[in-house]
């Protein structure tokens, strides 16, 4: 069996402030982009075992995918580690870079294990916040809003396809390092009161456009705010860096368009990809799990 685990961009991303347990209060707006992983499972005779064809990605039993394959080992009822699976990953995902490929691995094989070792989506989508914040989304997919850490989650209406532009730096940020570089320039401040969100999300609304992170990354690697500035040059209709960055998305309505501003952001050290966004339909057609 084989699947894939997309990319996503963050189009906003706006910090309430801090939650009693320590993570940060959000409201963000996830779009899935057609940049993926992929996982290949296979029929083995031993222990669960993970390979990936990126030596920067680890491949114990710290990945995400491989804390998965044990959770859903579990779910299913069954004693000790998983057996009987081996999975190899191939990242094609940007490592720190904002773009949720760890988490978009782990929710993948969650869906692919899933499937082989019959447990129902109920009980995934119960288990996923526990692999990390980003990866209930990725079990959905298309255009969403995300509140409290980012894993309770409202369905949007998916908007218009674009084209997306993915300028990736010569260094990745950490998602921790960006999120205390905020608390350092914000005094650690206490969570705002949290708000009761209905059904279809009439009492949070939509963020405004931007990331509150952004400028705290920037200050840190002043090429995201270049990159930013460059991409809106060539006619971006919305640049910002994604998530935690450090890669910087940009929005373009014609494909020729996208693909003339990718070599123009081409610098030494630097990558540019050009990709598309993903409806909800899509992504979960595609994903093959």
């Amino acid at each position: 069996m084989r699947v894939r685990a997309f990319a996503k961009i963050n189009r906003s991303l706006r910090i309430v402030g801090v939650r009693p347990d320590g993570y940060h209060e959000l409201r963000t707006e996830f779009q899935s982009i057609a940049l993926h992983d992929s996982l290949t499972l296979r029929a083995t005779r031993g222990p669960f075992r993970l390979t990936c064809d990126e030596p920067a990605c680890p491949s114990d039993a710290t990945n995400l995918v491989s804390r998965a394959a044990g959770l859903v080992w579990a779910a299913a009822g069954r004693d000790g580690a998983p057996r009987g699976v081996s999975i190899e990953l191939t990242k094609r995902i940007p490592l720190c870079a904002g773009l949720g490929g760890g988490s978009s691995d782990a929710a993948a094989a969650l869906g692919a294990l899933g499937k082989l070792w019959r447990v129902g989506r109920a009980t995934l989508q119960a288990i996923a916040p526990s692999l990390g914040a980003d990866v209930p989304y990725f079990l959905e997919g298309g255009r969403m809003l995300g509140v409290d850490r980012g894993d309770t989650l409202e369905r949007l209406r998916d908007g218009r396809a674009a084209w997306v532009v993915l300028v990736i730096p010569a260094f990745g940020v950490s998602t921790t390092d960006a999120y205390a570089w905020w608390d350092a320039a914000e005094g650690s401040p206490r969570a705002r009161p949290r708000r009761a969100i209905s059904r279809r999300g009439t009492r949070v609304g939509l963020p405004q456009r931007g990331n509150d992170l952004q400028p705290i990354v920037a200050k840190r690697h002043p090429e995201i705010g270049r990159i930013v500035t460059a991409l809106r040059k060539v006619g971006a209709s919305e640049a910002a860096m994604s998530g935690s960055g450090s890669a910087v998305f940009g929005l373009f309505a014609r494909e020729a368009a996208a693909f003339e501003a990718a070599s123009v952001l081409l610098a030494p050290g630097r990558r540019a990809l050009v990709t598309r966004t993903l409806d909800r339909a899509a992504y979960q057609r595609l994903a093959g799990w």
